[in-house]
């Protein structure tokens, strides 16, 4: 399976952190019946569903090599974080991510913007690293972009209350004077388009890429399983308006249902990547490797 793959005139890297069976199907989507679960195991069953019913996700990063510019579309999990909550990631030592973007042919150095499709956790790890006991940009050259209206939300929830994440992986971005503050229909070039997709947070972006956006599309999380693309209907325990969530996933499938337009998935087990087709009342994945 290759790690690298062509859109239109753009190259990509897949740069995968970890790849594993995380939660529960049924904790991970609380409206998720033990009916459907039962009715969809024997398609989902290895690949995306491990044998005690966790969801198989793929945390990763994209690397976007398109008119001269090196983007990165988000920032996985990171090294050195304090996160109790999740023991693999907590104070993670490992050299996944770093070897990932060298097998690219990257270094940090090379990045010049890093798109952040929203501001949890395992999106922005790597948008810092430690020095010298203090949170830097890994990526020193680079143009971090958020969505303001995003940004303001998490920085007056990490004054209320506990955001390690945004402590240790934003403020410092915000303080090094690092980052541009847009709107989540923000066009970077003519080639590289954001487009809102709410719901999963307070203004979840996804990323397009080509001329017309029409070359392939970055879903952040507004999908994060493929049984979410069979049922849209089936929302994450941790979307911020999970009636959102839904409306903003089943337009985007539908949007890209039988297009050209290859569809780069956050979360999705590998390949991650492949063409939106129609699956009786929902939609699936033709992954291509």
């Amino acid at each position: 399976m290759s790690m690298t793959f062509k859109a239109g005139d753009a190259t990509i890297h897949r740069i995968i952190e970890m790849e594993c069976g995380m939660t529960p199907a049924r904790e991970f989507l609380p409206n998720l019946t033990q009916e459907v679960l039962d009715a969809n195991r024997a398609w989902m069953h290895p690949a995306a569903l491990d044998a005690e019913d966790k969801l198989v996700l793929c945390f990763q990063s994209y690397v976007v090599q398109t008119g001269g510019k090196n983007i990165l579309v988000d920032s996985c999990i990171g090294n050195d974080k304090d996160r109790p909550a999740r023991p693999l990631w907590h104070k993670k030592k490992d050299d996944a991510f770093m070897k990932g973007l060298a097998a690219a042919g990257l270094t940090v150095n090379d990045i010049d913007f890093v798109l952040c499709t929203h501001l949890h956790v395992d999106h922005i790890g790597w948008n810092t690293r430690l020095e010298n006991g203090r949170w830097v940009p890994t990526f020193p050259k680079a143009r971090y972009i958020f969505s303001k209206t995003e940004l303001d939300f998490w920085v007056e929830a990490a004054k209320k209350g506990d955001q390690p994440q945004i402590v240790d992986s934003v403020i410092p971005i915000v303080e090094a004077k690092a980052c541009d503050l847009v709107t989540s229909d923000h066009s970077l070039s003519d080639l590289v388009t954001l487009i809102p997709t709410p719901g999963h947070t307070i203004d979840h972006y996804a990323v397009t890429i080509g001329k017309g956006g029409k070359d392939a599309v970055f879903t952040g999380d507004l999908i994060h399983t493929p049984l979410q693309a069979l049922h849209t209907e089936l929302a994450f325990r941790m979307d911020y308006n999970p009636a959102q969530g839904a409306a903003s996933r089943r337009k985007f499938l539908e949007t890209y249902c039988d297009t050209e337009t290859l569809c780069c998935f956050a979360h999705f087990p590998s390949p991650s990547k492949g063409y939106v087709k129609r699956w009786g009342n929902g939609f699936k994945c033709d992954y291509v490797t």
